[in-house]
């Protein structure tokens, strides 16, 4: 009996994505937020360019290369910029309860635009994980943090769309080449960072070089590739709704080694996103997106 290893793929994506909140935090109190960014992509770039001359990836078709451009400019530079910047704010624990407004989000664009079915239980459940980030999005009082926790909100945009946009190239190409082609085209956009974050690593502390941006780096290159593997043979609703399981992960490490402690308030809120996860859980999965072509 041959083992599925698409939930193997869902959990080790949750474990290293649960790492990067934390990991974030940290090395911000080297770089800023832009220079973490152009710093994360550009590591795990140049990790997937040491392997490609072993793991035969193809050159992508060139009608393919708008698609590419949107899933790196969505869900590698924005993404990266949004979160990083959110984080100055917002704590690793509570950024991760409000990403997991993405499963929601994606469900409503790949209902939207990839023809997957959108019941009313997914629809109210949707609707209810997004109330649930904006509650947690108003719950802070402390200076910056309701700002910092829109941009977070935005950061899952970014992730939204970058599952939406990766589902159609992920019936032609692997995991790891959509992975691969969206972090160089991320890094790309985000190329005139280069001589502000090299000037801030040779200026970071010393406890800053390089463990919180190489640990930051890994889940960008090793998570995507994996969460690729999980994409190309489920729904989109179906995988991000594993995302669901972030948090939990991120709250405890953030807590048991940083002290944080969210705000209750976005803990409830936090609550009513899952809440709203596990409905788009109850329904039957959607069918199988038609082969292009």
């Amino acid at each position: 009996m041959k083992l599925d290893k698409t939930p193997l793929a869902l959990a080790a994506t949750v474990l290293l994505w649960a790492t990067a909140f934390p990991a974030i935090r940290v090395a911000l109190d080297g770089y800023g937020p832009a220079q973490l960014s152009f710093l994360r992509l550009a590591v795990a770039s140049l990790a997937l360019a040491a392997v490609t001359p072993w793991l035969s990836i193809r050159r992508p078709a060139r009608d393919d290369l708008w698609r590419i451009g949107l899933a790196g400019g969505t869900g590698m530079s924005a993404y990266q910029l949004l979160l990083n910047w959110g984080e100055l704010h917002v704590p690793a624990g509570t950024a991760s309860l409000i990403m997991a407004a993405v499963p929601a989000m994606s469900a409503l664009l790949a209902a939207r635009f990839l023809g997957e079915r959108l019941t009313p239980t997914k629809a109210g459940g949707s609707l209810t994980a997004l109330a649930g980030a904006g509650l947690i999005a108003l719950s802070g009082t402390e200076s910056g943090y309701t700002a910092a926790a829109w941009t977070v909100l935005a950061a899952a945009c970014g992730q939204a769309l970058y599952h939406l946009t990766i589902k159609p190239l992920l019936r032609h190409y692997t995991g790891l080449e959509v992975a691969a082609y969206t972090m160089w085209a991320g890094t790309a956009f985000l190329l005139p960072l280069a001589p502000t974050t090299i000037r801030a690593f040779f200026s970071a502390p010393s406890d800053r070089q390089p463990p919180p941006s190489a640990s930051a780096s890994l889940p960008s290159a090793t998570g995507f590739f994996v969460w690729g593997s999980a994409v190309a043979r489920l729904s989109v609703t179906t995988v991000t709704a594993a995302l669901y399981l972030v948090p939990a992960d991120v709250l405890a490490a953030s807590s048991l080694r940083y002290g944080e402690q969210p705000h209750p308030t976005a803990v409830l809120g936090g609550l009513r996103s899952i809440t709203g996860l596990l409905l788009l859980e109850q329904v039957t999965p959607a069918p199988a997106a038609r082969k292009a072509g």
